[in-house]
């Protein structure tokens, strides 16, 4: 079973998730609701230092299986010290990527298949799966072109992952959706900032009744 409460919001680099989690929170504590919002790779003190592993560096530091299994060990420290307590609290938790991430990354753009991801999922997530999933999506072009004029931060080690890369991934994520679509909703992430935002909360209040 799906945990209630519990939404991701997932897509290419340079689709806005990180602004999109801010103002979706935003919405729903105004509505009276305690949000924790958070992060993958990374939102628990042991992730973060796995993250520094997995989005800085050379691109080829890692073999997709290795990748794959440090995004895990960050995952099973996140889930274990933030979205589980949080959940259990009753607050809502928005996360910036979670394990779609890894299946679309790894699994498909990296060529390292679903076999190996879906037997890690089963250890490491169980049933503790989002709610709802909200994959933004934009062009390639487009969303490298919004990430490049983001702060720099060294976390750059999958936008410099080459033009091939990040085509798959986005008909990745696409697919995800739909083999799940009653869990996942693609948003059009090529409108503004509010228009995207506030096709998002549309969709919560549809799909979640808040």
């Amino acid at each position: 079973m799906p945990r209630a409460r519990f939404i991701t919001l997932e897509g290419g680099e340079g689709a806005g998730k990180s602004t999109q989690v801010r103002r979706l929170a935003a919405r729903l504590e105004a509505a009276g609701h305690r949000v924790t919002m958070t992060r993958e790779p990374g939102g628990a003190p042991g992730a973060e230092a796995i993250r520094h592993l997995l989005v800085t560096g050379d691109v080829a530091r890692w073999t997709p299986k290795a990748e794959t299994l440090l995004h895990f060990a960050a995952r099973e420290d996140h889930l274990a010290q933030t979205i589980r307590p949080a959940l259990d609290r009753g607050e809502w938790v928005i996360c910036d990527r979670f394990v779609d991430s890894t299946v679309a990354y790894q699994g498909a753009a990296q060529g390292l298949g679903r076999e190996f991801i879906n037997k890690l999922k089963d250890m490491v997530v169980g049933d503790d799966m989002p709610a709802l999933t909200l994959i933004l999506d934009l062009p390639v072009a487009a969303g490298l072109a919004r990430a490049g004029k983001r702060e720099e931060t060294g976390e750059d080690r999958y936008e410099r992952m080459d033009l091939r890369f990040h085509e798959t991934l986005r008909q990745a994520f696409a697919d995800i959706a739909k083999n799940e679509p009653e869990r996942c909703l693609i948003v059009d992430a090529a409108g503004s900032e509010t228009e995207v935002a506030e096709a998002i909360w549309a969709a919560v209040q549809d799909r979640l009744q808040v």
